[in-house]
């Protein structure tokens, strides 16, 4: 759980400093672009987890599945803020893209270092 809970502190933390030098409307399209991201990314590493705590050799099809997924929701969801909400696309997407690329960042980054502790795990026996 440490890597949502990274997550999670890093994404509150930086829309918090974009919140101090941003009017109003900004601040909500800001948070608007870091919700989903981070329910995904968040989402999807404690299915990670879990998976692989239970049977890592289902992690490349969960994964994949999870992707599919996430192509969909995230088509809907940049749809839905945009044309639902009205958010003003520039603040929306710039967000949106930051707080995706970031938040996969560490998840990509997390997920090797569980994948190398199995790597390690195996050299030694």
């Amino acid at each position: 759980m440490k890597p949502v809970a990274v997550m999670v502190a890093g994404s509150v933390g930086a829309w918090t400093v974009a919140a101090l030098m941003v009017d109003a409307r900004t601040r909500v399209e800001v948070l608007f672009g870091m919700a989903g991201p981070l329910a995904m990314a968040a989402g999807s590493w404690v299915l990670v987890e879990r998976t692989f705590a239970r049977n890592a050799q289902l992690l490349t099809s969960v994964m994949i599945a999870a992707f599919a997924f996430k192509v969909v929701f995230f088509g809907a969801y940049v749809v839905a803020m945009i044309a639902l909400l009205s958010l003003r696309p520039a603040p929306f997407v710039a967000s949106f893209v930051g707080y995706f690329v970031g938040l996969y960042l560490i998840e990509a980054l997390y997920l090797r270092r569980m994948l190398a502790g199995t790597r390690d795990t195996k050299r030694e026996r």
